[in-house]
């Protein structure tokens, strides 16, 4: 990697703070480039040239398929939780924002996690009028902030059920909602979020967030959780190959793990060290393939599966959900639309 090159790209992107206008942005910019920056961040943070790197992002529309955009939101709220007493000056520099992309700012903001984001995000919220209800949401916490989000949905227990039997009326049409809880299990893109942070922050957090999903990898109950849980050990083990620093926290964590976890995380350990990433992408595979021959555990319906990102794992691709092209060399999380596709090509070459 040479940083020079890159940095000498950045230089000619970099705003004044309090005057970073889109006008000032050579069009010409590659995402490539700061795809590339932010990957290797961690080895060499640049805190100075996070604001040019953000203006890129808005520029190119990396925002505009909100579910495929979680690895820049995540570096983002990683470089606002990163430094705390600049983090409001940080965010004043991506000023002005297309209105569009607002949204984008706000659950940063709350993303980063710091102790008073609150007071950072009121301050800035009168420069994003069009998404005081998000803002709200967030102040007042109906939505949840990225470490307050849970792994699942609780199951109802017996009892629960049997009250909900007894007190529903059986002659009533029932009527369907609209889901709109938050959890890692039903969000691919989550994952791709925790990752961002981790790049901007080199914190420990989101990774001990990815390794609690281990166990879904060895999942048969649900689609969406055998999934992400593939989708956590695929992205591990192959960031573990390149980063020694990361290879030897996992293997410092897996003695004081539980068995769910030590089983998956061992493997993750295995092919790292190895880089038997195949080996890791040949199970996940066989799981799809026994999931589809027999059915999940819990009888679910898999008429979808075509819908969701297990065909990144089969690739071994580097998607524009993680940080750009297969050139950069960085292996992918995939989520939302781009998954289908993936899938369809992945079966095309079995066949």
């Amino acid at each position: 990697m040479r940083f020079p090159a890159l940095a000498a790209a950045l230089l000619i992107l970099i705003q004044p703070a309090r005057a970073a206008v889109d006008s000032q942005i050579d069009p010409h910019t590659s995402l490539g480039v700061v795809q590339q920056w932010i990957y290797n961040y961690r080895a060499k943070p640049d805190y100075a040239h996070v604001p040019a790197a953000v203006r890129v992002m808005f520029h190119s529309q990396t925002f505009k398929e909100p579910e495929n955009a979680g690895i820049y939101l995540g570096f983002i709220a990683g470089a606002i939780a990163s430094n705390p007493a600049k983090a409001e000056q940080l965010v004043n520099s991506f000023f002005p924002v297309p209105p569009e992309d607002e949204w984008v700012i706000v659950r940063a903001i709350a993303y980063s996690s710091l102790p008073e984001w609150r007071t950072l995000l009121r301050k800035v919220a009168p420069k994003m009028p069009g998404r005081k209800v998000m803002i709200d949401a967030y102040l007042d916490g109906t939505l949840p902030i990225l470490t307050e989000i849970r792994l699942e949905e609780e199951k109802p227990g017996m009892m629960d059920k049997l009250r909900g039997a007894f007190t529903r009326n059986p002659f009533a049409k029932e009527e369907k909602k609209l889901d709109t809880s938050i959890t890692y299990a039903g969000n691919q893109d989550l994952l791709d979020t925790l990752w961002g942070y981790y790049f901007a922050t080199g914190s420990h957090v989101p990774i001990m967030r990815i390794v609690q999903m281990l166990p879904w990898s060895k999942s048969r109950d649900t689609v969406d959780k055998l999934t992400v849980g593939s989708m956590a050990r695929y992205t591990l083990a192959s960031y573990a190959v390149r980063d020694a620093e990361l290879r030897e926290f996992l293997r410092s964590e897996l003695p004081r793990q539980p068995d769910p976890i030590k089983a998956p995380l061992a493997e993750v350990i295995q092919a790292a060290d190895t880089v038997q990433l195949g080996a890791v992408r040949k199970d996940a595979l066989a799981a799809v393939d026994e999931l589809k021959t027999k059915g999940s555990d819990s009888r679910r319906n898999l008429d979808m599966w075509g819908q969701v990102g297990v065909g990144a794992i089969a690739l071994g691709c580097v998607s524009a959900a993680a940080l750009g092209a297969v050139a950069v060399g960085i292996p992918c999380v995939i989520g939302g639309s781009a998954s289908q596709g993936l899938l369809s090509f992945w079966e095309k070459q079995q066949q």
